[in-house]
């Protein structure tokens, strides 16, 4: 089965993307769904997190405290890589597994750091959501409340627009309205589906 990976920088548009694939019935594996799964109490994710972070990294009721979690990532990009290499080769194996029982001719692979957490082997090819920083930010603000700082930080560990469209086999401009938006997907959709029948890829 041919899968498409579908990344772009915070802010560029990557849910509404993932979600007109969806009406289109094609199969969404999210890596952040699969990752909020993954620290649930219980989870033995969890456990390791909270063993390498300390247990303030906890609520009182012993879920994961995602703000101070995150404060400690952004602090130094050595807490971050020992966050990843926790989290991603869960999150890698439940994808290949839910992608393994799919019955599709494609399927998406949603993955904000696939370039940069170097999973790009997961896929067969790139597709990257771009969009101009100044609209990404306007986006993000209108969605969470996070400072310029705090945004700053995120853009920080994430690659340039350039230097991930560098790595693009396709790429959505996310610059405009949703119409043009949806016209884009299903366009891309009907070539993905060519290229699955096609077993050149």
């Amino acid at each position: 089965m041919l899968i498409i990976g579908l990344t772009g920088g915070i802010g560029s548009g990557k849910s509404a993307v993932s979600k007109i694939f969806i009406e289109l019935g094609i199969p969404v594996i999210d890596a952040d769904i699969i990752s909020r799964q993954a620290v649930k109490p219980g989870q033995p994710a969890l456990q390791q997190i909270s063993q390498v972070f300390g247990e303030e990294i906890l609520t009182a009721n012993g879920e994961l405290n995602r703000g101070k979690l995150k404060n400690i990532i952004f602090a130094t990009a050595a807490k971050r890589k020992q966050l990843e290499a926790i989290l991603h080769p869960i999150i890698k194996n439940k994808m290949l597994h839910q992608a393994s029982l799919l019955d599709t001719a494609y399927c998406i692979f949603t993955i904000p750091l696939l370039i940069e957490a170097g999973q790009i082997d997961l896929v067969d090819r790139v597709l990257v959501i771009d969009a101009p920083d100044t609209l990404r930010r306007q986006r993000i603000k209108q969605r969470d409340p996070l400072s310029d700082q705090q945004i700053n930080e995120v853009f920080a560990v994430q690659l340039s627009a350039q230097a991930r469209l560098d790595y693009a086999d396709d790429i959505i401009h996310n610059d405009s309205d949703l119409t043009q938006l949806r016209a884009q997907v299903i366009d891309l959709n009907r070539r993905y589906a060519e290229i699955a029948t096609s077993e050149k890829y």
